[in-house]
């Protein structure tokens, strides 16, 4: 069976973002409803609410607009892989093409600090990526991925470690 060549979406950001938080690739869902986290089973939406003090079934323009206000930016790493369903272990290591860092870190000089969410964000980051990002100076922390695949954290711990990590580094525009 061939793998289909999947292509991540647009960064969700503004001029003002401060933090990025980045996955790997959209999951089939996501892919499919055109939006970043579609998967009502991931936590992502349901932690991103808590934090920002959003309803998590606001219709998806106002959840990234309030990102936008929170001053945070959403991504992939990837720009492009080829993959069957939605599992990061299903990617094709010899497919990856990753997203230009070094020219989105030009455009959105304010980030301070990026954020993974789970573990293949970050070493398909840092493998493809940060090689490629000089003179940047931003902090690196992995979070537990919040997709219903990572099932050792309940939502209630995901979103502990979530809030922990980020409720300290979020300003909102004023």
């Amino acid at each position: 069976m061939t793998k289909p060549l999947i292509f991540c979406f647009d960064p969700v950001a503004d001029f003002n973002a401060e933090l990025l938080i980045l996955g790997s690739m959209p999951g089939q869902e996501s892919l499919t409803a055109n939006q970043y986290y579609a998967n009502r089973r991931n936590a992502f939406w349901k932690i991103m609410a808590d934090i920002l003090g959003l309803d998590p079934d606001a219709c998806y323009e106002i959840r990234l607009q309030a990102l936008k206000t929170g001053r945070i930016a959403l991504w992939d790493v990837l720009q492009s892989c080829t993959r069957v369903g939605s599992l990061d272990a299903s990617i094709d290591a010899n497919s990856i093409t990753a997203n230009d860092f070094q020219r989105f870190f030009r455009r959105h000089e304010h980030i301070r600090a990026v954020f993974f969410n789970g573990a293949k964000a970050e070493s398909a980051y840092r493998q493809h990526a940060l090689p490629t990002v000089s003179s940047v100076a931003v902090s690196y922390r992995r979070l537990p991925s919040t997709s219903p695949a990572h099932a050792s954290l309940s939502c209630e711990q995901k979103l502990q470690l979530w809030q922990a990590a980020l409720k300290p580094k979020i300003s909102f525009v004023r």
